[in-house]
C-alpha cells in the first residue's frame, strides 16, 4: 500500500495537472471550475445543472469522485503511476473527461 506521504504527493500532483488541463473547458463550456484546498469542483450549467467534486481521502488513501449520484473510489496504481477506478482500469484524468463529456451531453473529453 502506498504510505501517507507519497499518498499526499501523488494526489495534490494528480489534482493540480487536472485542474491545469481545466482551462480549455472552463473557455468552451459553462463550467465553473474551482481548486481550494486540494479539492476540484466542477459546476456544469448546461444542458442541465450538475456539479462533479474531485477530492482525496487520505485515510483510505484514494481519490474520489462524487458524480452523478455516485462515489466513484481511485486507487494508485503504480505501474500506471496513476489513480485508477479499478471497476472499469480508467485513469483518473480518463474517468473525469468521460464524465465531463456524459454532463455535458457530449462525448469523453480528453484531458
Amino acid at each position: 500500500m502506498i504510505t501517507e506521504a507519497e499518498f499526499t504527493q501523488s494526489s495534490d500532483t494528480a489534482l493540480e495537472e487536472l485542474n491545469r488541463s481545466m482551462d480549455s473547458i472552463a473557455d468552451d463550456h459553462e463550467v465553473e471550475i474551482l481548486y481550494q484546498s486540494g479539492v476540484l469542483s466542477l459546476e456544469i450549467e448546461e444542458p442541465a445543472y450538475s456539479k462533479i467534486i474531485v477530492s482525496p481521502n487520505s485515510s483510505a488513501r484514494q481519490i474520489w469522485i462524487s458524480a452523478q449520484s455516485t462515489s466513484f473510489k481511485l486507487d494508485w496504481a503504480p505501474d500506471q503511476d496513476s489513480f485508477v477506478f479499478s471497476e472499469t482500469g480508467e485513469p483518473l484524468d480518463v474517468l473525469l473527461g468521460r464524465l465531463i463529456g456524459e454532463e455535458l451531453g457530449l462525448g469523453p473529453i480528453h484531458l
